[in-house]
């Protein structure tokens, strides 16, 4: 047997079987961490107890403003994200959610007409496919097919991360965005350890060094992402501490647009951004990563990069640029600026570091 499919049969038995619920792990690795925002607390609410309760990730990797948007969840599981979208999407949205494990979508399927009927549509407007997220063609979703790609805490177990990364790019529109939550490593995981059962399945065997992680999405077309959120991760357990506790490892929340335009570092135009404050869910200020907080109607200096991400995408109903690109003034300043956010007492900025 492949060492892929090896990696793979081993990763849904821990799921399908040695899990019966996310109280089960052994560590914190695959369990939400971020603050979930308000409107996304009320809607987890209305959905059924039995898909939290099985439902593993390491973040909230659903971004603002996918109204009427087609998102494509890979490795759902039980589908907690992806029935959280199908009521931010509305019932002329769709989402498709993905996963390898026989036992998680069983319990998704179970759930989508109850689901449906509490959202109050008419049908559903969610679809569940078994299979792996390293092949998305054999499932049929196409080129250019899909607005936002998500996932939570699941291509770290992926032994094909290239391949992952790459169907992701193929299947998103042109303004289309990858956002999602996983864990990476501050060094590459030595080999030996690579395939041990309970530290793939905790999450922490498949981490892709950051570096190895930023040299994937360049080959491929992403050429700038932006760090939304990230957080150290703790090793409380004493097995696992003892095997792999060399490594650092941080649950990050990521964010990369499909572009044509973007550059390999941030240039400076001497373009402006303003936030109009349209998007319902952030009325005061848009959070686009770690560097960038736009006050509403304030203008804030940005690199082209940024620009285009907030003019070429979804997101460009909600902003007005100045400026283009006709003049360049050399590498775009990077150092942040203090937020008013919490009364300066952390930082964003103008940059992609």
């Amino acid at each position: 047997m492949e060492k892929t499919e090896t990696v793979a049969q081993d990763v849904k038995k821990y799921y399908g079987q040695v899990l019966e619920g996310n109280k089960d792990l052994k560590t914190s690795v695959c369990c939400p961490t971020d603050a979930l925002p308000r409107h996304h607390k009320e809607i987890l609410k209305q959905i059924d107890h039995e898909i939290l309760e099985k439902f593993y990730g390491c973040g909230s990797p659903t971004p603002l403003e996918l109204e009427g948007c087609t998102v494509l969840d890979l490795g759902c599981g039980t589908g907690r994200d992806v029935f959280l979208a199908s009521r931010l999407v509305g019932p002329q949205g769709r989402v498709i959610g993905v996963d390898m494990t026989e036992e998680q979508l069983s319990v998704a399927l179970k759930h989508v007409a109850s689901q449906t009927k509490k959202f109050g549509y008419e049908g559903p407007n969610v679809e569940f496919k078994l299979g792996y997220i390293e092949d998305l063609k054999k499932l049929g979703i196409e080129e250019n097919s899909t607005d936002v790609v998500t996932s939570n805490c699941v291509i770290n177990l992926s032994s094909d991360k290239r391949a992952v990364f790459s169907e992701i790019f193929r299947v998103l529109k042109p303004g289309g965005e990858l956002y999602f939550s996983d864990i990476f490593a501050g060094r590459r995981i030595p080999e030996h350890l690579k395939t041990d059962p309970v530290l793939r399945g905790e999450c922490l065997a498949g981490s892709l060094y950051i570096e190895d992680f930023r040299r994937i999405l360049r080959e491929i077309g992403f050429l700038d992402y932006r760090i939304v959120s990230k957080s150290k991760i703790e090793l409380e357990d004493e097995e696992v501490f003892a095997k792999i506790g060399m490594v650092d490892f941080y649950s990050m929340t990521i964010r990369a647009f499909k572009l044509d335009d973007l550059e390999d570092i941030c240039e400076d135009y001497g373009q402006v951004a303003i936030y109009l404050g349209t998007v319902a869910e952030a009325p005061h200020y848009f959070t686009l990563d770690d560097h960038h907080v736009f006050i509403k109607g304030k203008p804030e200096l940005v690199c082209g990069n940024t620009a285009s991400m907030l003019s070429k995408t979804r997101l460009s109903k909600h902003f007005k640029i100045i400026g283009d690109r006709n003049y360049h003034y050399g590498p775009f300043d990077c150092n942040p600026t203090f937020s008013k956010m919490d009364g300066g007492n952390s930082t964003t900025g103008g940059a992609c570091c």
